[in-house]
């Protein structure tokens, strides 16, 4: 579940509880209500740790080779052994 059904649940549990004045036999809407908040409050804190752990940034593993520096000669007609 990501973040927008946690977001939802919070929702419909906060309707459920402060916006209903429904009467079911046997369900009591308030109770409903406020445990859908909490599972929705639980939710967006995992979604948001395992969102957190998810942005690490690591340093890769293979070294990076400069491929100008390894092969930087001077082309001037004189360092390449002709003009001695």
């Amino acid at each position: 579940m990501g973040l927008g059904g946690c977001i939802i649940l919070i929702a419909v549990g906060a309707i459920l509880t402060f916006a209903t004045d429904w009467d079911m036999r046997g369900v009591n809407l308030d109770l409903v209500g406020v445990i859908l908040m909490i599972v929705g409050l639980i939710g967006v804190s995992t979604f948001s740790s395992i969102a957190r752990r998810r942005r690490v940034v690591v340093p890769p593993t293979t070294p990076v080779v400069d491929e100008q520096a390894a092969h930087h000669h001077r082309r001037d007609g004189y360092s390449d052994g002709y003009g001695v």
